[in-house]
């Protein structure tokens, strides 16, 4: 349930928008779905007023990276559980992935996401519609039919497009539309097979490990294929040195090319996968496996740089809810993801906390940037998204950066359970999240009349 208000009084907060620059005490007025006005001691007869003191309030994250499951997959995630998770994390706007089934490759499956958002969404949804047919790889899709039903751009998430042909041709045709290529950069053949990094833990447990370079390798091919077609390149969560190197290069270059990455990426490395056994040996721990597979501390070291320097645009969930049953299997066959939505902000915190990323920084890269890296605010209805302009979406989170909470998977609102953070203690709780003037979030309850 969500509930409106026809003006919001979001007052004496620390408003941060990287945006814009604002970074201080001040009182947010929302109405009739936009931001209305930003200064002191503001009043407005009859809004809803909402106590902020000690509180951080920001814009409404946004997500460029998640997986919804709807349609084809409702027993691991709806569009309706997954946007719960996402106001309940602090996200108003994410972007659907198109491995579902069947794929998000035709008009008729992007107005059908489209539609369930609209019923019962909680988040903003946009779509990233197929590159190829099926995702198999072997044909376009009809990107321009995808566009003109409102995708934001083309991806075949979770398979690389690894035709070199074929994603020129794909940057080329999405160029004349205007929309990116997202590509998930894992050369297939040197990949060959492999479920985790590929180093010490990989041979110790006895896992086909990855290369860096199977991702390198791809990432080095999509920027010159970029440069070629002038089209614009987005490389999805980016896990290695060689990869951010790559990145800050091309970006020097001009080159049109932005990236993302995970809060896991930066948190966790190959390590996690291995765990002590209870005088049994050692044990797998498939919550752990994702794709690309979790690095080693170098690698979590430089994608920590590049976001902080500004080579990696956006931090992206890549929430990936599963069953079950898809990781309670052994480690090779156990399905790669884990949820994220509700553990992005207090992972970053975390980092924050230390001392190794600005506040500022952070939720710059959950908000303008992921929007400037897309160009989401270019879509109809959607100028000022991002910020908190006056006249851009009341889109809002607001949270508390001294709380902290224990990852408890039972509480999680994603029906994915699967996360190797159980047990954590994270810092910073989301307290209220206004989606277009809508509140559909309120942590103590308390929501407007």
């Amino acid at each position: 349930m969500t509930t409106a208000a026809a003006s919001i009084l979001i007052r004496g907060g620390h408003v941060i928008d990287p945006a814009t620059g604002l970074d201080g005490r001040a009182d947010v007025l929302l109405r009739e779905g936009r931001v209305a006005e930003i200064g002191a001691r503001l009043e407005a007869a009859g809004a809803w007023v909402f106590d902020a003191d000690g509180l951080v309030v920001c814009p409404g994250f946004v997500d460029l990276h998640t997986h919804l499951r709807e349609p084809g997959f409702e027993h691991k995630e709806t569009i309706e559980s997954g946007t719960l998770a996402a106001a309940r994390g602090g996200f108003t706007t994410v972007c659907a992935m198109p491995n579902t089934d069947p794929p998000i490759d035709s008009r008729s499956v992007v107005e059908h996401v489209q539609r369930r958002a609209a019923e019962r969404g909680r988040a903003r949804v946009l779509v990233i519609g197929a590159v190829t047919k099926g995702r198999a790889g072997e044909r376009l899709a009809e990107l321009a039919e995808l566009a003109e039903a409102g995708c934001v751009g083309f991806s075949d998430d979770g398979a690389c497009v690894a035709n070199a042909a074929l994603m020129r041709n794909a940057l080329a045709y999405a160029s004349a539309l205007g929309l990116p290529v997202i590509q998930h950069a894992e050369d297939p053949v040197l990949a060959d097979g492999g479920v985790m990094h590929e180093g010490w833990v990989a041979t110790r447990l006895g896992l086909r490990g990855q290369p860096a370079a199977a991702e390198e390798a791809i990432v080095a091919r999509d920027i010159e294929l970029a440069a070629l077609t002038g089209g614009r390149l987005h490389l999805a969560h980016l896990s290695t040195a060689g990869s951010v190197a790559l990145v800050r290069a091309a970006k020097a270059r001009g080159i049109a090319v932005t990236a993302e990455v995970t809060p896991h990426h930066l948190t966790l490395t190959h390590m996690a996968v291995m765990r002590a056994g209870g005088g049994e040996g050692l044990a797998y721990d498939a919550n752990a496996r994702v794709s690309p597979p979790l690095r080693e501390e170098a690698d979590v070291a430089a994608c920590l740089a590049g976001l902080c320097d500004g080579t990696i645009d956006a931090v992206a969930t890549d929430h990936a809810p599963h069953a079950d049953t898809d990781k309670l299997c052994e480690f090779d066959l156990a399905a790669p993801g884990m949820t994220g939505l509700e553990l992005a902000l207090g992972l970053l915190l975390r980092r924050v906390h230390e001392g190794s990323l600005p506040l500022r920084t952070a939720i710059a890269r959950l908000t303008v940037g992921p929007v400037r890296a897309l160009r989401l605010d270019e879509r109809p209805g959607l100028a000022g998204l991002g910020t908190l302009a006056p006249g851009a979406p009341a889109d809002v989170t607001v949270f508390d950066p001294g709380a902290t909470w224990v990852v408890e998977p039972r509480a999680l609102a994603s029906k994915g359970k699967n996360t190797p953070f159980i047990g954590w203690e994270l810092p910073g709780r989301v307290v209220l999240t206004v989606l277009a003037g809508r509140v559909v979030h309120a942590a103590d309850g308390g929501l407007p009349a």
